[in-house]
């Protein structure tokens, strides 16, 4: 896939977007084992763990969901959305699964929501 900078607009976005390609490339999440694709707005972060052979989503979870509770910054919400996903991958029977940054880099809110889930007993 070739990548335009004038597809993306900002030059911090079309390099998010190259990393994102590049990872994609070498990773494939199935059913036992689904990929967790991460997305990072300002105000929200979305996870979803994919199974990409059959095309589903198989679990997700969003800080928009848990908007409304008294946790106020927004790597703890991170965690807390890491756990939810972790639960409901867990009761799925699903503890192994493949980590899909998306570009993002693996800090705070990333990383948050990663120790979130592997505190639920998930392994990457």
């Amino acid at each position: 896939m070739k990548l335009n900078e004038k597809q993306y607009g900002k030059y911090k976005v079309f390099l998010r977007m190259r990393r994102k390609v590049r990872i994609r490339k070498k990773i494939l999440g199935s059913s036992e084992i689904p990929r967790v694709s991460v997305y990072r707005s300002l105000k929200h972060i979305y996870v979803q763990a994919i199974d990409d052979t059959q095309g589903k989503t198989l679990a997700s979870a969003s800080t928009v969901v848990i908007q409304n509770e008294s946790i106020e910054k927004k790597v703890e919400r991170a965690r807390k959305i890491g756990e939810i996903l972790g639960r409901k991958l867990r009761d799925r029977g699903i503890l192994k699964v493949i980590f899909d940054r998306n570009g993002f880099s693996f800090s705070g809110r990333v990383a948050a929501l990663a120790d979130g889930a592997r505190k639920e007993g998930l392994k990457f």
